[in-house]
């Protein structure tokens, strides 16, 4: 953990997941209130979000950043999917930590810029997750369980080195996978999936009703992934005590966690 702290390379990393997140939220979210401009229109039709575009433009802009920055921070960009890897024994504590603070930050500042940008907008939501009427709790929470657990359990199998047979981009699949949740989730929850983004607009709109649900259903999402690929759909062959290592040392390839020769072609592994 020491040895990370003192590396350019690691605070390079957590700037790259800073910088990309607020990039993403700014061009996602954006995406999610343009439908409500021009404002003062004669038109006599209500304007209506169009949950192909929002759900298109959430993925096409993780897809981007996580082939911008892939290779620096290895495009994280989602507390859900830093928390997926950790337990995946693939980053250190401390990695996870500064990356979780670094994205929650690029939220938080991105959402502001947008509110300042959409600012003549009334009742400004800003990308608000909540609870469409006639969904409760338990049902949103599930919602958010699923749409997250199938995102992060794309981006292990993506970025899993043991694989030789993926051929096509890495980002582009991953930024599919978050396109796929919220063309599930926008109608239930408004698709969390994300606790930094929610996070971000939950503190600028300083409202926080039921936000938990936006941070406990992508957790639970995300460590069930890590644990399904890990120990059922793709157990490594190494024992639990040595990948566990890497918690503290924060160095994955500095322990062969299959015993074999991995593949170095694998996209979004950072250096």
């Amino acid at each position: 953990m020491a040895s990370e702290f003192k590396k350019k390379a690691f605070w390079r990393a957590v700037v790259a997941e800073f910088f990309a997140m607020s990039l993403f939220i700014f061009i996602s979210i954006g995406s999610a209130l343009g439908f409500n401009f021009p404002l003062g229109s004669n038109t006599t039709v209500t304007a209506t979000q169009d949950n192909v575009k929002v759900s298109l433009a959430f993925g096409l802009a993780i897809a981007t950043m996580a082939q911008s920055v892939g290779h620096i921070s290895g495009a994280h960009l989602n507390p859900a999917v830093t928390l997926g890897l950790l337990l995946s024994c693939q980053i250190s504590l401390f990695k996870a930590l500064m990356y979780i603070i670094a994205q929650c930050l690029g939220a938080v500042v991105a959402t502001a810029i947008l509110s300042g940008v959409t600012s003549s907008l009334p009742n400004n939501s800003l990308g608000l997750n909540a609870l469409a009427n006639g969904i409760n709790v338990g049902q949103g929470l599930g919602i958010e369980i699923i749409a997250t657990l199938q995102l992060v359990l794309c981006v292990l199998a993506t970025t899993d080195r043991r694989r030789n047979d993926v051929t096509g981009s890495a980002p582009l699949a991953i930024g599919l996978s978050v396109a796929l949740g919220h063309l599930l989730a926008i109608d239930y929850t408004g698709c969390g999936i994300n606790p930094a983004r929610s996070f971000g607009s939950a503190l600028i709109a300083n409202n926080f009703t039921n936000h938990w649900i936006f941070w406990v259903g992508p957790v639970i999402g995300g460590v069930s992934a890590a644990l399904v690929y890990d120990f059922i759909l793709a157990p490594r062959t190494s024992e639990l005590t040595d990948r566990v290592k890497v918690w503290t040392s924060g160095q994955a390839e500095e322990y062969d966690l299959d015993g074999d020769e991995v593949n170095s072609r694998v996209e979004m592994k950072p250096k």
